[in-house]
Order: structure tokens, then sequence, then C-alpha cells
């Protein structure tokens, strides 16, 4: 990339594509945002993609899965419900921490988890379905019993489906480690210490609490009842519905 980070570029002719891409699919099926830039940014408030986006999506037949951390897709709460109501329409989110203030030090500039947990009510509401991204977890950070069982807690309060866990840890590569490591000294000072000693300069950072942590999150997600094994719940993102609407005595 030629230009900052945290500039974007938009990709104006993404409405068009989309549609051409609609018109031509043979068979029904969802339709999934990217997970490298939350559709909900900003300026989708002045642009309208994603909520474009949606109408296409519904005019079409399609279903779709939108991943997220903002409350502004309570906006298209209209068209989601549309949506759902002829195939399915699945909102997902992440949950790092129970603790707001660490949150907004973790995800600083986007919704707080209690924001997000707000959106997970509204779809339970709503009837729409949901589904939580348990990560990342940072050791020594957010790698406590007491937070996974918080944000199971939740979780179960919204009726969420299933949760992603890919393990109790993080990645780091090249380039943002120095960041992060940045950011440690900003807001954990002496941490970087530990995690230089500990883990050097591996991808995968997984918290020496791992394995007991794992364990509590699949026993805790099989008590509530949520689906908590990844390939069952990709699944079920992936899998098309089709809602038949049933003739009564009088039709």
């Amino acid at each position: 990339m030629t230009l900052p980070f945290e500039d974007i570029e938009v990709k104006e002719n993404a409405l068009t594509l989309l549609e051409d891409a609609l018109q031509r699919k043979r068979r029904k099926c969802m339709i999934g945002t990217g997970s490298m830039t939350d559709p909900y940014i900003p300026l989708e408030m002045q642009l309208g993609y994603m909520r474009q986006a949606l109408t296409l999506i519904e005019r079409y037949g399609f279903g779709v899965t939108v991943l997220t951390k903002s409350n502004r897709i309570l906006r298209d709460m209209d068209l989601l419900e549309r949506i759902h109501s002829k195939t399915k329409a699945v909102v997902q989110m992440t949950l790092t921490t129970r603790d707001e203030s660490l949150c907004r030090k973790l995800e600083p500039n986007v919704c707080t988890t209690q924001e997000r947990f707000k959106v997970l009510l509204e779809m339970k509401k709503a009837g729409i379905p949901t589904v939580v991204w348990l990560c990342p977890i940072l050791p020594w950070i957010n790698d406590t019993h007491e937070n996974i069982a918080g944000i199971l807690e939740l979780c179960r309060e919204a009726g969420v489906r299933g949760v992603i866990c890919f393990g109790m840890g993080m990645t780091l590569r090249d380039g943002n480690r120095e960041y992060f490591y940045q950011q440690l000294d900003q807001h954990f000072p002496g941490l970087k210490a530990q995690y230089i000693r500990h883990f050097g300069n591996q991808y995968v950072l997984n918290s020496p609490d791992n394995a007991a942590l794992m364990r509590f999150f699949h026993d805790t997600c099989r008590k509530y009842g949520m689906l908590h094994h990844n390939d069952a719940i990709f699944q079920y993102l992936q899998t098309f519905e089709e809602k038949s609407s049933q003739l009564t005595f009088w039709d």
C-alpha cells in the first residue's frame, strides 16, 4: 500500500460488481462480508454502500452474514429482517473482554463490549441469529477465567447461536509485532519484556493457560447450548436456507 494504514480506498464499482455476480449465480447461497475491513466504518454512514448491498442481496433472494464490531448495523435492521424472513441473515460480532476500560485500550475507536452486547440483544429480539468471535485473547491481559466466563455469560443472555474460538491466544506477524509492542509499552509497561522472553518471534502466541481455558470454554458453551466447534459454526454460516411459504387452508 502506498497510503497511510489508517487511510482507505473505496471501490466505487463494488455495487455494480455485486449485482452482476448475483445475476450470474445459478444457485442461491450465503453472501458474506470480508474480515479485513469492517463494513460499518464511519464513512459507511455517508456512502451507504452496505445498505445498498443488502438491498441487492434481498432483491435477488440471497442469504447474508455480516461480520462487524459496530452498532451502526442497527441502521439496516429492516433489511436484515426482510432477508431473514425469506432465507437467512446472520450477524457476527467480536468480543474480547468483559471489562469496558480494558476494551477501550485493546480496541480504541470502536464500539465497546456493552455496545456490541446491546446489538446482540436487538438481534435476538428481531429473531436474527448471531455468532460471536472470541478473539484475540492476549496473554497476561485478557486470558483469565473471569473474563472468558463473563463473555460467555453475555453470549448466553443474548441467545448467541455459536462462539468461534481458535484458541486462547493471538498471532503476530513481522510489522504488526512492532506496533503491538509499542502499545504494550504505552498501556502495560514492562509486559513487552515478558512477551519477548516467553514467545521470542513466534507467530502464534498461546496463553500459558490455553489448555485449561479451552476446556472451560467448551464445557460452558455445551452447558449453555451454544455451538462451539468452529467447523460446525462455519458450516452453519455457509449453508443457504430458503424458507418456503406454506399455504393455509384459506389460500
